[in-house]
């Protein structure tokens, strides 16, 4: 699938965003002034970027409690996020969401999820409403492998299959499911579960981006043609732990410094502009610049900002329709 200079070097700022966005809240959780609980998407941007480079904001996303990489990807602003999860009123959720629930939904992005498993429901909502209105738009459930037994994800998978849905399921198999490893924890392939389903399932190295691009490419433009749902299972790695203070005595010593040395999505995709001659290491030095500001000016702006105020306390809590 060819790409243009601008779309490689927008894949590459989506994924440096991500990596820098994490990289720094990593330091600045461990400060004790982030509220709540954070969990890192670093090493697994080539996911989020691949499949969300071929979204408009007509599409919807739902996210996993480790959301911040599909927000990003999906055109979240990153101000508006570092705001939400240092707790402050300008957060794209007034700061009432914090990390495990932004969402953005004149971004198409549904949310981030603390229940696992909660979001590929949500898309099928979102693409039966697709489906019946005839508007075009597909909806994309991003979940772990840990969430690939729940009823509510086997349910889902259900229901889109048997009404055709236009739904993408990314189970991203990150190696464990909180801290026991995918292997032992989801018990079969998940290839497997989707062809009990009637889906296609797509197996995808999810260190590189261009396969992630590809991969999603086709299943997107299936279900926009009204073909169905299809999955992509992405194998990549996290590299911090399960949530921010995690031991992770469960990974092997130097399993994560390996992965860095040897699979890093960012060094891969550097690498394979640079030789092709498609961009110039100087291009990716100006990428990495700019988002080093952007990430240093969301944090001290957030750390400046406002908290919400007493009078705020109840808003936001019920629905009027």
């Amino acid at each position: 699938m060819q790409m243009s200079r601008e779309d490689l070097l927008r894949a590459y700022r989506i994924m440096r965003t991500i990596r820098d966005f994490e990289e720094r809240l990593h330091i600045e959780f461990a400060t004790g002034e982030i509220p709540g609980f954070v969990h890192l998407y670093a090493g697994e941007e080539a996911s989020a970027a691949g499949v969300c480079m071929h979204l408009t904001e007509q599409d919807s996303i739902a996210s996993t409690h480790r959301g911040h990489g599909h927000c990003i990807a999906k055109g979240v602003a990153v101000e508006g996020m570092m705001h939400e999860i240092y707790g402050r009123k300008q957060g794209v959720c007034g700061g009432k969401g914090g990390s495990m629930h932004i969402a953005d939904l004149s971004k198409g992005m549904l949310g981030a999820n603390g229940i696992v498993g909660g979001g590929p429901p949500l898309i099928c909502g979102a693409a039966l409403t697709a489906k019946v209105l005839k508007t075009g738009a597909v909806a994309v459930a991003f979940l772990g492998d840990g969430a690939s037994n729940q009823g509510t994800t086997l349910e889902s998978y259900n229901l889109a299959t048997i009404w055709k849905l236009p739904a993408i399921f990314v189970v991203e198999d990150n190696g464990y499911a909180e801290s026991t490893a995918s292997s032992y924890s989801v018990g079969g392939s998940q290839a497997k579960r989707a062809e009990g389903f009637g889906m296609p399932c797509h197996e995808v190295d999810g260190f590189d981006f261009f396969a992630v691009h590809e991969a999603a490419g086709i299943a997107i433009a299936r279900a926009r043609a009204g073909e169905g749902p299809s999955m992509l299972h992405v194998r990549l790695a996290r590299y911090y732990g399960h949530f921010e203070g995690d031991a992770t005595t469960y990974r092997a010593p130097g399993e994560v410094d390996q992965l860095r040395e040897r699979q890093d999505c960012l060094r891969r995709f550097r690498s394979r502009v640079t030789d092709a001659a498609l961009l110039q290491a100087a291009d990716l030095d100006a990428v990495d610049h700019a988002v080093a500001g952007e990430v240093d000016g969301a944090v001290r702006h957030a750390k400046a900002a406002p908290l919400p105020t007493e009078a705020e306390l109840l808003t936001d809590v019920y629905v009027s329709y």
